[in-house]
């Protein structure tokens, strides 16, 4: 009793144009290419981005300093949540 050990599972990779055979039956012929379907993003636009930010927290952090800057950032968080 008990000496059997079980084996372990193997992962099997499937594609999932198999997966939607499988689910959809052999009927249905649907290629899904993935892919596709994905939005293409241009590399330059986001270090465009990234340095304005980076010049905008520089010029901010004088003015946010203090009190004053403190009163206008919690001022700002309540208008946003009204």
């Amino acid at each position: 009793r008990g000496k059997f050990k079980k084996p372990n599972l193997r992962r099997v990779r499937v594609s999932a144009d198999a997966i939607l055979r499988s689910l959809l039956g052999s009927k249905h012929k649907v290629s899904m290419d993935l892919r596709a379907n994905l939005k293409s993003v241009k590399k330059e636009d986001t270090e465009k981005e990234k340095t304005v930010e980076v010049s905008d927290w520089r010029k901010n952090v004088e003015a946010m300093s203090g009190m004053e800057g403190r009163k206008k950032m919690f001022d700002a968080a309540k208008g946003q949540s009204q």
